[in-house]
């Protein structure tokens, strides 16, 4: 990808993962090129595409993620997806309709995820990634 890609994937991954904000495009360790992948194709290529609204695209993926079981990626798509303005209320819809479409057990894995998180922001102050720990996402 190009630097103006790498960029714009920076910017948004930076407002997304605000709690995450500024983590290094390769910090060194195992695998740590990962993330800068993750800057030039998810975060600069596709999130930052007009075709739809951030909010519209978390909705997306979070019946993407719950689908493939992708319990880590969850961890940090609910909090993003409260980022871009989705309820938990409406959270859990995404949640009970993966129920119908993806399995009982992806849903109840979810649903737990999304508990851990929720409850664990809510103890660290309330907002999205108040209990994160920076450095560890993608």
């Amino acid at each position: 990808m190009d630097d103006d890609t790498r960029q714009r994937g920076r910017q948004v991954y930076d407002e997304l993962l605000p709690w995450n904000a500024g983590a290094p495009a390769d910090d060194g360790a195992f695998g740590g090129e990962l993330r800068a992948l993750s800057l030039d194709y998810p975060f600069g290529a596709i999130w930052s595409r007009p075709g739809l609204a951030r909010r519209d695209r978390s909705l997306a993926l979070l019946g993407m993620l719950i689908a493939l079981r992708a319990t880590n990626e969850l961890r940090v798509h609910f909090r993003v997806a409260k980022v871009n303005g989705l309820t938990e209320t409406e959270i859990a819809e995404v949640i009970y309709q993966a129920s119908a479409y993806c399995g009982f057990p992806a849903a109840a894995s979810a649903r737990g995820v999304a508990r851990e998180v929720f409850e664990a922001d809510a103890a660290a102050g309330g907002t999205p990634g108040a209990a994160a720990k920076p450095g560890v996402q993608v």
